[in-house]
């Protein structure tokens, strides 16, 4: 049986030598990329799966779905990578008892509502409290974009 070997947040979810990095660095096997919008749009699913490399399995499922696959242990046969635009779904994830230890924050971009968080990552004020939430429960989050950068815990930064 396999294990989630990476938890990740990255608004632009599966894109160029980024994943394939991660997916070489923790041994991934599967990519299950978990948003609700992309779930339900047959094309925008279609066009994230095709830029993963083609070695690994990809699914891409909504909110609800992906926690009755991932504590249903018995459908998780690979190490696999969680992939999330942001840090509600996580939130969401640990609410629903998913064993989710650490989450590595990749990229989120700047919007509207959002401010600068760490050099180009930007977070709306909800997004900052759910990452304290995040870290309050004892989950380690951490800004990482490749697995060689050094590690910035996002503690200090909220």
């Amino acid at each position: 049986m396999g294990k989630i070997v990476l938890s990740r947040i990255d608004d632009r979810l599966i894109h160029g030598q980024v994943m394939t990095a991660w997916v070489s660095y923790v041994g991934g096997k599967e990519i299950l990329i978990i948003d609700d919008k992309v779930a339900k749009d047959p094309f925008l699913s279609a066009v994230i799966m095709g830029a993963a490399p083609k070695n690994l399995k990809v699914q891409v499922m909504t909110v609800t779905s992906a926690i009755d696959y991932l504590k249903d242990s018995a459908n998780i046969d690979e190490n696999i990578i969680l992939l999330a635009k942001g840090p509600e779904t996580f939130l969401e994830l640990f609410n629903q008892g998913v064993g989710i230890q650490e989450i590595n924050l990749g990229g989120m971009g700047s919007k509207q509502d959002r401010k600068k968080l760490y050099k180009n990552i930007a977070v709306s004020d909800t997004e900052r409290e759910i990452f304290r939430k995040l870290v309050n429960n004892g989950i380690h989050v951490y800004i990482q974009v490749v697995p060689n950068m050094e590690s910035v815990d996002i503690e200090k930064y909220l």
